[in-house]
């Protein structure tokens, strides 16, 4: 008998771990090419601007600057990934207070940032927006007067600022209203995050003699910076080569172009190397935000607890460029209705051009926007009937095997579970029976579900069989610390009955890595983890091929052994290993082992007969993740301070390949979800960005972390996903605020609208 053990289901360590704890971990801001200049962006000190001229001719004459580059030397090449709208440095015209308008390079960073302060730009200011209320006034001016010829990957209608209008319709809501025993209505607003990730961003770009460039650079897809600057520089992809060091934390800030077309742009200027970091204070003001949003939202009831409509209008703030805009709308737009089956739904989702800093992904991706308004709703409807929180939500919570949102089908659905465990694991029942605390410091629970997507678009991966018998694999998934490469090759090791130490990564490259969409909307476990899975048994079938010829048997007559061996079904003792299968592949017959698959998720389409779906960026959704939570809090009457006492978080994961890393992305996703509903805000006056550092800026430390946070893993295996594998990377850190908001309506009897939750805030609330 074998002592093998499969590596899925096992919490080993990543394998990354010893290089980051030593320093030895390379970031692209660590290295170095010979001859390497140092580039600095020159932001534009206006919120919305018309570019009358430039004078580089200071910069230029001060000892050691090599290049100046601005919109005009790049030329007018629009990039964006759903409306191409924006260039890689501002051409005619300025939209945000920070966006780049011209960069310099020099043999030392002081060189250039004393030349980036000599450049002379002539701007004439143009009247601007800082908020969805004024953009959408009829005066207001139209930050994209020739929107109507940019190239949209969606077909949606669009309004003045607003860029796309997405509805989405089913049932007659009209007249569900009239069977409602209990209706709640509000608004809520939701503010700017920033991303808050270690490592600013930065890119290395240095330039061969045929004119290709290659790039090194902290992101979240390789492929989505050679297209992006590919584009940004008018230049063909197979010009551009994008490789990716370790990622110092992303969390989607960095799914779409930072700083590399400007690094790309100098290094094609200069002829060398240049490398192009960002301070932290510019990171805040260039890069990009969360979504604020104004959400308006209306739900109904039967007596019994069984929600019957939904009505919603959605608000969200893009800032001055699309970015993932019209996909995090249409996201918010699907996840409003909740993990709930809601038969009479009317939806609108608006995303809106204002002139601030562009709002783009985020961990979450539209859905915290909107759970704030639905999560607290569902509450509110309970305290209207008499009815237990939790029971209202398992009452309408969706069920495998049922259809659930224009035509979605659902083979799993662990929902009712989650909610079951974090009820008997918090005592739920005896905490909302018992009267709040008082001498000012109240104590209350409360609870919130969150549905969330698992792997969209497209993922290839390439298995090599070396010939010691060892594995190397090569997936383009870029790890941004959250521990992909140690799962993935977990998946491929068990694929191939090997142990993880005989399975290497190889580092994300665009010259040799199979295609992967990107490490974002959960899909990294789920998308690139099936592509694993089939290039593994691709590779299998080839063994078994050269096995057959070594063996002298049929190829049908043999099977896979734990350990990297094919053997004769049957017939223990007979059986070769990997080692000499590949050895004899290599230098005898049938070449080398290359196992390959590519995929898309082939999932049904939204069905168009369950109703009307409008401007909607995406046509198909990989499996679905579920989850439940519940917070206990503390609130000081005094100051207004919200304390989170014990979280409980429980999960539809599907299969945990890493348990360890499942619960580390959870417990990182609810210390994020804290600081959204807690304490992040990014401040605007007037167009300049009020708190651009952590200084003014706070992020969640050690000593505002409960000391207990419990995650409950609900393991259902997918029947689609590796090992039965979905993602958890975005659900942990959506329902941690309306959990919270419920749970200070349960201490003091008060309903927070706004985030985030401030002592001030709390304070006005319960004085009104």
């Amino acid at each position: 008998m074998s002592d093998y053990v499969s590596p899925v289901g096992q919490g080993i360590p990543r394998l990354e771990t010893r290089d980051k704890i030593t320093g030895k971990a390379v970031y692209a801001d660590d290295m170095s090419r010979p001859d390497m200049l140092f580039g600095v962006i020159v932001p534009s000190p206006h919120a919305h601007a018309r570019i009358a001229g430039y004078d580089v001719s200071a910069a230029l004459a001060l000892d050691g600057v090599v290049a100046v580059v601005t919109g005009e030397d790049i030329g007018d090449h629009k990039i964006g990934p759903f409306i191409k709208d924006e260039t890689a440095l501002a051409v005619g015209k300025v939209r945000y207070m920070g966006e780049p308008v011209a960069a310099v390079a020099a043999v030392d960073l002081e060189t250039a940032k004393q030349a980036a302060r000599l450049i002379d730009i002539a701007y004439e200011e143009l009247p601007a927006v800082f908020d969805t209320d004024a953009a959408m006034a009829e005066d207001a001016p139209v930050l994209h007067e020739n929107s109507g010829d940019y190239i949209k990957v969606f077909e949606a209608d669009s309004d003045g600022n607003a860029m796309a209008i997405i509805e989405i319709v089913e049932g007659d809501v009209a007249s569900a209203w009239e069977n409602c025993a209990a209706i709640v209505e509000g608004s809520y607003e939701t503010q700017a995050q920033c991303h808050s990730y270690m490592e600013p961003c930065s890119a290395l770009a240095e330039i061969d003699s045929n004119g290709k460039i290659t790039i090194w650079s902290s992101n979240q897809s390789v492929f989505h910076v050679q297209a992006f600057t590919a584009d940004a520089l008018g230049i063909p992809m197979s010009k551009v080569r994008c490789v990716t060091p370790q990622v110092g934390g992303a969390f989607g800030g960095k799914m779409e172009q930072t700083v590399q077309p400007a690094a790309a742009a100098l290094a094609r200027a200069t002829g060398r190397p240049v490398k192009v970091t960002l301070t932290r204070e510019q990171d805040f003001e260039m890069i990009r935000a969360r979504h604020p949003g104004k959400v308006w939202m209306k739900t109904g009831a039967a007596a019994d607890g069984t929600l019957l409509a939904r009505e919603v209008r959605i608000v969200l703030d893009a800032g001055a460029y699309a970015d993932d805009s019209p996909g995090v709308a249409g996201i918010a737009a699907l996840f409003c209705r909740g993990p709930y089956r809601i038969e009479n739904v009317s939806i609108e989702s608006r995303p809106i051009y204002t002139n601030k800093l562009r709002s783009g992904a985020f961990r979450g991706f539209g859905g915290p926007q909107v759970a704030i308004a639905g999560e607290t709703q569902i509450d509110e409807i309970a305290d209207r009937l008499g009815l237990d929180p939790i029971d209202v939500r398992l009452k309408n919570a969706v069920r495998p095997g049922e259809e659930w949102m224009i035509g979605v089908a659902l083979n799993k659905a662990g929902l009712s579970e989650c909610l079951n465990r974090v009820r008997a694991a918090s005592g739920w029942d005896e905490k909302r029976k018992a009267a709040p605390n008082g001498s000012g410091r109240r104590r209350g629970i409360g609870v919130a579900c969150i549905p969330h997507i698992s792997g969209v678009l497209t993922s290839g991966a390439i298995v090599r069989i070396l010939e010691d018998g060892t594995a190397v694999l090569n997936t383009g998934a870029v790890d941004n610390g959250q521990g992909s490469d140690t799962v993935l090759v977990q998946i491929c090791a068990a694929a191939l009955g090997l142990d993880v130490d005989r399975v290497s990564v190889a580092t994300p490259d665009t010259d040799g890595s199979p295609y992967n969409w990107g490490t974002t909307a959960s899909r990294v476990t789920y998308m690139a983890g099936r592509a694993v899975v089939a290039a593994s048994e691709d590779a299998v079938n080839q063994l078994k091929q050269r096995a057959a010829i070594m063996m002298e048997c049929a190829e049908e007559d043999l099977e896979l052994r734990d350990g990297g061996r094919i053997g004769i079904k049957g017939v223990p003792e007979a059986e070769v290993g990997f080692r000499d299968i590949s050895g004899f592949s290599h230098w005898v017959a049938g070449g080398p082992v290359i196992g390959t698959n590519s995929l898309a998720y082939d999932g049904p389409d939204f069905d168009p007969k369950r109703g009307f779906l409008r401007g909607f960026p995406f046509g198909k959704i990989g499996a679905w993740i579920f989850a439940a939570q519940a917070v206990e809090v503390e609130l000081d009457e005094a100051t207004g301070r919200i304390t989170p006492l014990k979280i409980w978080s429980a999960h539809d994961i599907g299969k945990a390949i890493n348990p360890t890393a499942v619960e580390g992305q959870i417990q990182g996703g609810i210390v994020q979800g804290l600081g959204y509903a807690l304490c992040e805000e990014m401040v605007w006056d007037s167009g300049r960005l009020a708190n651009p550092s952590f200084m003014d800026y706070k992020i969640p430390g050690i000593a505002d972390v409960p000391p207990q946070i419990e995650t409950i893993l609900v393991e259902d295996p997918d029947e689609d996903g590796p090992f039965g594998a979905k993602g958890i990377g975005e659900p942990p850190i959506v329902g941690i605020a309306p959990a919270i908001s419920n749970a200070v309506a349960h201490a003091a009897g008060i309903r927070l609208r706004r985030l985030p939750m401030t002592p001030e805030r709390v304070l006005r609330t319960l004085k009104e």
